[in-house]
């Protein structure tokens, strides 16, 4: 099956080098079946807690890609307890598809479990980004790409990160390369997604259930520089 826009972007994100790439939350498997057939890297694993779930995608593993040149493994278990230090190599965790809540636990359950590892990540909440990006920021988590994409009418932000800190490509509050745009289509879809972000908050604020004075100032500084 063809991956969706979202997909795309995160598989096109990912840089050669790494020895093992976990696919988290991997619903049907698409991501990392797209990443065994282009060969990404040596070893894909296929992450999700659903049994049902592991169970199918398995035994589409098992069908398709039986030859296939990069070695493959499922593990039915929660994305907060991957067995990343039983592995040698360069690592890259992608967590798409779920709630900024879930991918906040996730990563601080990764992180203090593995501190002493490099490891990159690849996130893509389905909402609460602010909030994501702030847990990044406080662990000190580095940038190395994001992206903005339009897909079925919703907005997702792609962040690929790593856990090492850089000064000189720390994770911005509201985003920063996601607000470029080289196309006018581009442009008209990073506009779409600053009104909608801003009015998301405006309710919040106006419906007295959180304190968001201060997300809705960075965003409005944002608008500003695009105006």
């Amino acid at each position: 099956m063809k991956l969706s826009k979202r997909l795309q972007h995160i598989e096109q994100m990912i840089p050669a080098g790494y020895s093992h790439i976990w696919d988290c939350c991997c619903d049907h498997g698409l991501l990392g079946g797209s990443l065994l057939s282009h060969q990404v890297a040596p070893n894909i694993h296929f992450v999700d807690i659903v049994p049902e779930l592991m169970t199918t995608v398995k035994s589409k593993l098992e069908k398709f890609y039986v030859n296939s040149a990069s070695a493959w493994q499922t593990h039915c278990l929660d994305v907060a307890k991957l067995p990343l230090s039983q592995y040698q190599g360069k690592q890259l965790v992608i967590i798409a598809g779920v709630g900024g809540d879930l991918i906040l636990q996730f990563i601080n359950e990764i992180y203090h479990q593995h501190a002493q590892l490099e490891l990159d990540f690849i996130l893509c909440p389905v909402n609460q980004q602010y909030d994501v990006r702030q847990r990044l920021i406080a662990l000190n988590f580095s940038l190395k790409n994001e992206v903005l994409v339009e897909e079925n009418r919703r907005f997702y932000e792609v962040m690929f990160v790593s856990s090492i800190s850089d000064k000189a490509h720390k994770v911005s509050a509201v985003g920063d390369n996601i607000w470029r745009s080289t196309s006018v289509e581009q442009a008209q879809v990073v506009k779409k997604y600053l009104e909608k972000t801003l009015s998301h908050y405006t309710r919040v604020q106006q419906g007295n259930t959180g304190n968001v004075d201060d997300i809705i100032s960075a965003y409005r500084s944002q608008a500003a520089m695009l105006s």
